[in-house]
Order: C-alpha cells, then sequence, then structure tokens
C-alpha cells in the first residue's frame, strides 16, 4: 500500500529534546484546539477544546494487535513535523461550487521498543470545523500490521445528549452518553451542556474495518472506537481517518460538513463530463409498456433518469439469475420488457436508465456486467444488498465502486452503507442508502434529526414520495426534502407510479429543483424538532423546511438574497397546519427582497417550501 501523501507545507522539523512535552495544535481560526500528549508509561493522550472551553478531556489512543501486542503504551517520541493548507477545490458533485480546505497539521513521530521496534507517526489537523486524525505507519523492517482491536477513545466532559443509531438504517432517537450501546454509527453527534453540538465519525474508509461506537469501560460519558472485525494493515499504509467536528450549533455543524469530503483524496477520474446528477423515478411494472410511461413522465416532470428495480433478470436472491441478460423474475414482473426499447425510447426522450443489481451478481462477475451494461446504454447501476463492515467487504465493495469508476459508470450504494467522504475520491458515487427513508415511512422526529446526524458524511437516499397512503407526514413535509436533504441522485415518487399523476400545482416544486448546488445555507435548526436549508442554483434560491412534535412557524430572513433584487417568490406550505388534511398544499406568489422574511406555518409532521427566482 502506497503511503498517503501528506498534502501541506512543511514548516519545521522539532528536536526530541522537548519530546515529554504537550503537543499542541489550533485551526486557522484559533477556536478549535487540540492537545496530544504521552504519559510516563508511554500512553499517546489527546484532548479537544472549542472556543477556550473543553470539548473531549484526556483521550487514549492506539490498538491490541493480533499478536496481543498492547499498542496502547510503551511509546517514545522521535518527532514531530507542522505544516499548513489554505486552498479550494471543486467537486464534480456538491453542496457548494468550492470548497475550501484549510487547516494546520501536526505530525508526531513515535517508536515502540517493546514492539519490535514499530515506527507509527499520529498524523493530526485542525480545521474551523474540528480534529481528525490518523495512524500512519511508515516504510519500517515489517511489511504487515495486524490489527485486532482498535483503542482510541472519546471522552467527554459530561453526561450529554447523543444522537445514536445501532445499523444504519435505524431511527434516531436522543439518548445520553451513558445509555449509548455498543455498536452505534457514524457519524454520531452530541450536543454538549455548554452548547457546542460534536460528530464523531470516519474519513476516508477505502480498505479497512469499517469504525462504529461502543461505550468505554469504566469511564462515564466516553466512548471508544469499535472495528468491524480485524484488519491487516500492509506497511507503509495508514488508517482510515477519525474525526471530532464541532460548531457553535446544529446549523454551523451541517453548513461545515465538507471536513469529511476534505479528508479524502481528489478525484481519481480524470475526466468527469459523464457523471450526470439528476431526478430519478422507480420502474416496479418491469414492463416495456412501463418503462415507456415512466420515460415520458421523466420528460413531464423534469427527471432525469428511470431506474428498473429488483427482478428484471430473475429473482434477485437466486444463484440461478443471471444479470447478463433480462430474465424476468415472474413474481415481480408482469412482462414483457424490452429493456432495450426502452433505453432506445429514453435518449430519444433525454433521459437515462438506470439498473438495480444485486451483489450476489456483483459479487460473481461484476467484471463482466460492467462493460455489457455499458454497451447496452445503461447511465449507472444501484447495487442491492452489499456486504459492509468488514475489511474484506469494505475492500470489496471499494473496488466494485473503482471498477465502476472505470468503466464510466454512476452508481447508487443501497441498504447499510455509509460513505466516509469517499464520493470525491470516486464522484460517480451518486448517492447512497444508509438511511430510514420512506422505505420504512418514518415519523417527522427522525426526518428533522436526519440533517444534522446521517447527512453529516454525505449524499443519502431517502426516497421521498407523495401519493403513497403510507406516508405519515404532510405533503408540503415531502415535498420540501429534497431542498432539505442532498442527494446528486434524488429518487422522487418512489412507492408512486405515472399513472396517479393529476398534475398538482405543488410538484412544480420537484419539477424545477436541481440535485447539485452553487451554495447552501442552514437557516433554522433544532435537532429532531425542524430544520430549514437553502440552497442555490445559479442565481435562484430553493428554501426546504421540516418540522416535527409540534405545530411550528419558523421565520425565514431572505437576507441570503442579492441586496437590492427583486425575487418572485413561489411559496408552498400545508394547506391544513392544524393537521386536520395531510394532503393539502397551499400555494402562493408574492415579490421579496432581502430584507423580507416569510413565515412558515407548519403542522406538527409539516414542511414548508420556496423557490426564489429573480424578476427580469
Amino acid at each position: 500500500m502506497r503511503l498517503p501523501a501528506l498534502g501541506f507545507i512543511v514548516l519545521a522539523l522539532l528536536s526530541t529534546a522537548a519530546q515529554a512535552a504537550e503537543s499542541l495544535l489550533e485551526s486557522p481560526d484559533k477556536t478549535v484546539r487540540a492537545a496530544v500528549d504521552v504519559t510516563p508509561d508511554g500512553a499517546i493522550t489527546y484532548r479537544v477544546d472549542y472556543k477556550g472551553k473543553p470539548v473531549l478531556l484526556a483521550s487514549k489512543l492506539g490498538f491490541t494487535a493480533t499478536n496481543s501486542a498492547d499498542l496502547t503504551a510503551g511509546f517514545t517520541q522521535t518527532g514531530s513535523t507542522r505544516g499548513e493548507k489554505n486552498e479550494t477545490w471543486k467537486p464534480v458533485c456538491g453542496q457548494r461550487a468550492q470548497i475550501i480546505d484549510a487547516y494546520r497539521a501536526l505530525d508526531l513521530a513515535f517508536e515502540n521498543k517493546a514492539c519490535g521496534n514499530l515506527k507509527m507517526v499520529l498524523e493530526c489537523r485542525a480545521y474551523n470545523a474540528g480534529f481528525a486524525f490518523r495512524y500512519v505507519f511508515p516504510k519500517q523492517t515489517r511489511t504487515q500490521l495486524g490489527i485486532a482491536k482498535e483503542a482510541t477513545e472519546f471522552v467527554f466532559t459530561g453526561d450529554h445528549r447523543a444522537w445514536p443509531v445501532y445499523t444504519a438504517q435505524g431511527t434516531y432517537k436522543p439518548a445520553l452518553l451513558s445509555e449509548v450501546k455498543d455498536g452505534a454509527e457514524r457519524p454520531l453527534t452530541v450536543e454538549t451542556a455548554d452548547g457546542p453540538v460534536v460528530a464523531l465519525g470516519e474519513a476516508g474508509l477505502f480498505t479497512f474495518a469499517r469504525m462504529k461506537f461502543a461505550p468505554l469501560a469504566a469511564k462515564p460519558h466516553a466512548l471508544a472506537a469499535r472495528l468491524d472485525g480485524p484488519a491487516e494493515l500492509p506497511l507503509p499504509g495508514a488508517t482510515p481517518w477519525r474525526y471530532v467536528m464541532v460548531a457553535d450549533n446544529a446549523a454551523r455543524l451541517l453548513e461545515q460538513s465538507d471536513l469529511v469530503l476534505n479528508l479524502n483524496e481528489p478525484s481519481k477520474i480524470a475526466d468527469t463530463s459523464w457523471i450526470k446528477p439528476g431526478k430519478v423515478i422507480r420502474e416496479t411494472s418491469l414492463t416495456t409498456t412501463g418503462g415507456k410511461a415512466c420515460v415520458d413522465f421523466a420528460k413531464v416532470m423534469n427527471l432525469q433518469y428511470v431506474e428498473f428495480d429488483a427482478g428484471w433478470y430473475g429473482h434477485e436472491y437466486s444463484d440461478a439469475s443471471d444479470a447478463r441478460a433480462v430474465n424476468l423474475d415472474p413474481k415481480r414482473s408482469k412482462g414483457p420488457l424490452d429493456l432495450q426499447e426502452v433505453i432506445r425510447h429514453g435518449k430519444e426522450k433525454g433521459v437515462g436508465v438506470l439498473l438495480y443489481v444485486n451483489r450476489r451478481e456483483l459479487e460473481r462477475r461484476l467484471d463482466e456486467l460492467l462493460p455489457i451494461y455499458k454497451a447496452w446504454g445503461v447511465a449507472g447501476l444501484k447495487y442491492g444488498f452489499v456486504t459492509v463492515g468488514s475489511q474484506k467487504w469494505t475492500t470489496w465493495l471499494h473496488d466494485a465502486i473503482r471498477k465502476a469508476g472505470e468503466a464510466g459508470m454512476m452508481i447508487d450504494i443501497h441498504d447499510e452503507y455509509r460513505v466516509t467522504g469517499n464520493q470525491r475520491t470516486w464522484p460517480n458515487i451518486m448517492t447512497v442508502e444508509g438511511i430510514s427513508g420512506n422505505e420504512e415511512m418514518p415519523e417527522a422526529a427522525h426526518d428533522c434529526a436526519l440533517p444534522f446526524t446521517r447527512y453529516l458524511c454525505g449524499p443519502g437516499d431517502y426516497t421521498p414520495c407523495w401519493y403513497n397512503a403510507r406516508v405519515k407526514n404532510t405533503r408540503a413535509h415531502q415535498l420540501a426534502l429534497p431542498a432539505v436533504y442532498y442527494s446528486p441522485w434524488q429518487f422522487l415518487f418512489w412507492y408512486d407510479n405515472p399513472s396517479l399523476y393529476k398534475a398538482d400545482p405543488e410538484l412544480d416544486f420537484w419539477r424545477q429543483i436541481p440535485t447539485v448546488w452553487d451554495d447552501t445555507k442552514v437557516l433554522n435548526a433544532k435537532i429532531g424538532a425542524y430544520a430549514t436549508v437553502a440552497r442555490r442554483s445559479g442565481d435562484d434560491w430553493f428554501v426546504g423546511s421540516i418540522n416535527a412534535l409540534e405545530r411550528r412557524t419558523l421565520a425565514i430572513p431572505l437576507t441570503f438574497l442579492t441586496p437590492g433584487k427583486k425575487y418572485s417568490a413561489q411559496i408552498y406550505s400545508d394547506g391544513a397546519p392544524d393537521g386536520s388534511d395531510r394532503t393539502k398544499v397551499a400555494c402562493a406568489t408574492r415579490e421579496v427582497t432581502a430584507s423580507d422574511t416569510i413565515s412558515a406555518d407548519m403542522a406538527s409532521n409539516g414542511g414548508h417550501a420556496i423557490r426564489l427566482v429573480p424578476v427580469k
């Protein structure tokens, strides 16, 4: 494994004379301060402060090796290197047109004589958005390091409120840190009693075992990293990053979540012109007629893709099914399906076709399938029920992402998988699931937790619905979701079909909304209660608000608009904010400027959406 480049300008190499002293690192704006120390027994600890107040107390670092060697003590610091970086870069698909990558860095070199003179570098970065570190093992005598367990700790200052889930598709509910159980997903958001909101997570996971969180024995209010199984690390090599994102409040936390992307390497796809974001409708009848009807509907609704879901090549769980040809599952399809005719019709209308493929076929013959689908004219794939967690399956999925990117194929990864910023390196990852969306029909409180928990790590495929009667929240709530939630592929009308379409005037919001953005601002935020997100594409703004728990009116100041310009505001609100009819959406238009404020009166499970277009 090639040792990743450090990626900053070296400023100084410190002597080892002061190796016992605490090593301090500040963010460029000096709000985030981290300290790394070595205890008398050679244990490495770190702590994090925000605006002069402690966020994490002294927390141990290290591992247990597969040969039972203790890599949590016995270290001697042998040197340190400081550096900094301040650059901007443009994402292929993003929540803003440019991303600032600015940090100060400190690399601390260690040696552990008790473990065969093992050499290790703790690579640390302090961003205005938080602190991140990873374990780097430079070239040395040994060529492999077996890691049985990770011992990284996160020791908080008190029994704060956290937002854990224990599966990637779990429902978010608050719990005290002392109540967090083994296997909590990342990112894990914590609201501290002193005010700052913190998110713990993992970035740059490619070929290592996934990290989750577990209670730390004998330490109150503390968590420990928990790997999904052992990992073999080739040397030289590095672990994924562990980060401590911190902000004044939940709104700022979401606004600065680009930290996760900045901890990943730039795109490995040189020509990204074929990567096209857009809106998608799922075709479930698996017929030629149904496919062409979805294409025609997509044209009317300004959707860019039609996805053929499970069953087009047989039963997805059967080893007898062969995804190299159309072979319909009679339990899922009403047949017949001429896929090539649908693809041809789609190209005529400017609508691409996506195909679902279960992991069984992907594991068996991905290398064979990719050129076949490319020859068919398929635009992208949805990977289904991928296995995640262990080093083996993390590595397999990374290879499946890379191979798709090299083949010019966009992908959506479903079920328990979550990105760790690796969509920067492989921007053919358009979206992933790892979320409890409308396949589970969650309550509004869960929806209002998602922006400040799950969406901190990257795009999520929530699958908003419109006509389906099982939706628990109002249509205005559903309408706002593509503005509140970021996903370069937005799957809309998930449990709906074109025959249900009634030309509802409020659906013009979905017709006009894009899926990638030039700027993003969070205007209102309370985890599990409400969220307002404003996003800009060109000169147009789209604002989405969602609400939970009680009827609520939120003020939406339009200060983000260009001063001196007039805008036409198309406003979509709960037609029955008292909750008496979730299907009613009120539509209104008014002229506004940056000095105006719009009030969003929402039901306890309601929502509100605004499209703002400059008046010419």
